[in-house]
């Protein structure tokens, strides 16, 4: 469950930072001006962001609805623009009340109290609705994919939590301190927080498509800080700084920051501190009395309203915008009817009830007929059966393709869909695609295998005249061969487990009879074992060696195996190497890792003509995050030496975790780009 629930914690504690920081500094100004009585204000606007976050989220929950990816990020952009104008103006309000409390604090401040409940109210609503409509959204899609883990929840809750306590911490401290010196001083962080503010949302409504340059950056440090770690989230957390930047946010922010952080010290230099006579606070005292006695409502009208509002607004979304399973059109499936119930449908997210009415499973794909493009699949629909299948529809050409289990492929007569804008389709592979990358592939495994036997043999060879220290070096570098040629694994059968199994799940462990191969091997050399004790095993990793090599050209490889393995050997990286997990004394599981990443190299190599057309993006993305997990990779190796994973330092550790991880989540594509599907 922690897998789930450490995404959703990051997340709580960075938006409840951004929205609490704000608050409690709001909060514990009005406290130390001795203005309890406007703190209903700000609590009045914490309560409709929270009713505002409760109420989409329900929405989300109840329709399966969500925002799109570009009016999401411009909506957040334009609240995080009118948040900072927001912001702005308490800030200065804070330093023109600075010069005016001299006296008693409570006289005092009556007549400083100039912003207005709307101002409070909105501040605060502001504050915290931007985040609490982001939290709600991140935690709907999360827990979608989680599905009934209760992870997601958890960790967001255990991260809100955490950051209202540090938020309190920043109250009380506050309480205590100078009340002139804190407003300057919390007056100049509020700054800070909200050029860091103001770069984010410039950033939304650059991917929102609203301001143009979302792909000029300024700088991008992400290839040398990572950006998953507790450090990084905390910066971004609080000040909103990213390891990458365009040049609109950085100009955004270093402008803000000058022009308002000049004008906000200027003003602490050149206003006198004025004193404001006990006349003039009981006046203004007095007049505020008389506007709250002519504004006098009950006090729980303004909170029930904030609550009730989003959530009347949110019923109606609920009953009037939840889709309606009547609307879905059931196609027939089989080899007469293909698509038979088939009409254009409206442009947006559509829902098919596919049902076989033949006597074949099949495999049900809408296609675009001139392109052969795949917009959407059910995978072994069986006869008398009826599965639904969604797809986005954009304006195109569609047609039904089924394709029964023996038989020929049959398409249904295509429609024409007008507008709706664009969506992405696949574009099929099929075993003749992946041929020539398979034969590529296959001849790469070959010689790679007849490396193999040479140097497995050279280390029979050391251990059996008992040069140890030689043995260490080149057990090192038949392992590395061994361990480049991932993809293949699966093709090995046997084999693999032979010569490069774990102890793990055996009864004996490292001493089990059955434990053989490379990790047996190194256990002996890196745990003071007699080449004679050695002897047996190394031989016997030898002629397992050969017997691959002789065995592979007649293996089945299945040309599907390719696109998995591109991500599964960095998948097996990340649980063994990077753990530390089938480390036998050797210390050299980053070197190990260092092959793997050279074998998935070699597979997007063959892989690359399929990619480039089909994902034309998704390679240069991939050979960024490969060289960024090079080059920290190379850093651990000392010549013929390597870091361990143990003796790794924290945050170096966290950035190889964090670089792999960034690889396979971009890796992930890959599959579902070059599944084989049947098209006859």
């Amino acid at each position: 469950m922690w897998d789930d629930a450490f995404p959703s914690f990051l997340i709580g504690l960075r938006e409840g930072l951004e929205a609490g920081l704000i608050v409690s500094i709001l909060v514990a100004t009005l406290v130390r001006a001795g203005a309890r009585s406007r703190l209903p204000q700000v609590w009045t606007g914490v309560l409709a962001a929270i009713a505002l976050a409760l109420s989409f989220g329900a929405v989300l929950t109840f329709t399966a609805a969500s925002l799109s990816a570009t009016a999401q990020e411009a909506f957040g952009g334009t609240l995080s623009v009118i948040a900072v104008a927001f912001v702005t103006a308490m800030v200065f309000w804070m330093r023109r009340s600075a010069h005016s409390l001299s006296g008693e604090i409570k006289d005092k401040v009556t007549g400083a109290l100039g912003m207005g409940a709307g101002v409070l109210v909105a501040t605060s609503f502001l504050a915290v609705g931007r985040e609490g409509l982001e939290t709600a959204l991140f935690l709907w899609t999360t827990a979608q994919a989680a599905g009934e883990s209760a992870g997601p929840l958890t960790g967001a809750a255990i991260g809100l939590v955490l950051s209202a306590a540090l938020c309190w911490g920043l109250y009380r401290r506050v309480l205590r301190i100078n009340l002139t010196k804190f407003f300057t001083a919390t007056g100049a962080v509020l700054i800070v927080i909200a050029a860091g503010v103001l770069g984010y949302g410039l950033r939304d409504l650059q991917e929102g498509g609203v301001l143009p340059g979302k792909a000029s950056y300024a700088f991008d440090l992400s290839g040398s800080v990572d950006a998953g770690a507790w450090y990084s989230t905390l910066v971004q957390g609080v000040l909103n700084l990213t390891p990458a930047m365009t040049v609109l946010q950085v100009l955004g922010y270093g402008g803000y920051l000058a022009v308002v952080m000049t004008l906000f010290v200027r003003g602490v230099r050149d206003t006198a501190p004025k004193r404001v006579g006990t006349e003039t606070a009981e006046s203004a005292e007095a007049t505020l009395t008389a506007t709250q006695a002519s504004r006098r409502r009950p006090t729980w009208l303004v909170p029930v309203a904030v609550v009730t509002v989003p959530a009347l607004l949110a019923g109606a979304a609920v009953v009037f915008g939840r889709p309606k399973p009547a609307a879905a059109e059931t196609v027939a499936v089989s080899a007469k009817e293909c698509g038979k119930g088939f009409s254009a449908p409206k442009p947006g997210r559509q829902t098919f009830q596919m049902h076989n009415t033949g006597d074949k499973t099949s495999e049900v794909y809408l296609v675009d007929p001139a392109t052969n493009a795949v917009y959407g699949e059910v995978e072994g629909l069986a006869p008398g059966t009826t599965r639904a299948l969604v797809a986005t529809v954009a304006g195109g050409t569609y047609a039904w393709r089924c394709v029964p289990s023996s038989g020929p492929a049959v398409t249904s007569k295509a429609v024409r869909v007008s507008g709706g804008g664009t969506t992405q389709a696949v574009v099929p592979v099929s075993e003749q695609d992946l041929a020539g990358p398979l034969q590529q592939y296959r001849s790469y495994v070959d010689k790679g295998l007849a490396t193999l036997v040479g140097q497995t043999r050279t280390l029979a060879a050391d251990i059996k005249g008992g040069h140890l220290g030689k043995a260490r070096a080149d057990w090192l570098t038949a392992h590395l061969t061994y361990s480049s040629l991932g993809a293949a694994y699966g093709t090995f059968e046997d084999f693999d487990q032979r010569i490069n199994g774990r102890a793990d799940g055996l009864p004996g462990g490292v001493h089990d009879k059955d434990f053989a191969g490379f990790h047996r091997v190194e256990y002996g050399l890196w745990h003071g074992a007699s080449a004679a004790s050695l002897t047996a095993p190394a031989q016997q990793l030898a002629t397992e060696a050969a017997g691959l090599r002789n065995a592979f050209p007649h293996q089945d490889f299945d040309p599907s195996d390719l696109p998995l393995r591109a991500h599964e050997i960095l998948e097996n990286t990340l649980q063994f190497e990077l753990t530390g997990d089938t480390d036998e004394g050797s210390g050299t599981n980053l070197a190990t890792a260092d092959a793997n990443l050279a074998g998935t190299r070699e597979l997007l190599t063959v892989l690359r003509p399929l990619l480039t057309t089909r994902a034309p993006h998704l390679l240069p993305t991939v050979d960024a995050d490969i060289a960024r997990l090079q080059t920290l990779l190379d850093a651990a190796r000392h010549g013929g030496t390597w870091t361990s994973v143990a003796q790794l330092d924290a945050t170096v550790r966290a950035q190889v975790n964090g670089a792999t991880g960034q690889l396979l989540e971009d890796l992930s594509p890959v599959p579902d780009l070059l599944e084989i599907r049947k098209s006859a």
